[in-house]
């Protein structure tokens, strides 16, 4: 699925899923205001990005601060 990317969302959703793998909250905010920063820097000069690659990118960025929120972002849509 193809969207603009959304810093506020991104960030949002990024720290529900920390706190979902018991990452404390104080942690969550961090990762989720740098991973942010990150997908703005990465993705500034695309109007519009696939969720999935999205999703990926994340992840890589992710697996600098936690593992399980990095392997969440990494198999989005593929867990059952």
């Amino acid at each position: 699925m193809k969207e603009s990317f959304d810093a506020a969302k991104t960030k949002k959703n990024i720290k529900i899923d920390a706190v979902g793998v018991g990452v404390p909250v104080g942690a969550a905010e961090i990762f989720a205001e740098k991973a942010t920063k990150a997908m703005q820097q990465k993705f500034k000069a695309k109007s519009v990005i696939t969720e999935r690659d999205l999703n990926l990118a994340l992840a890589k960025e992710l697996a600098k601060y936690n593992a399980d929120l990095a392997y969440v972002y990494k198999n989005r849509d593929t867990i059952i």
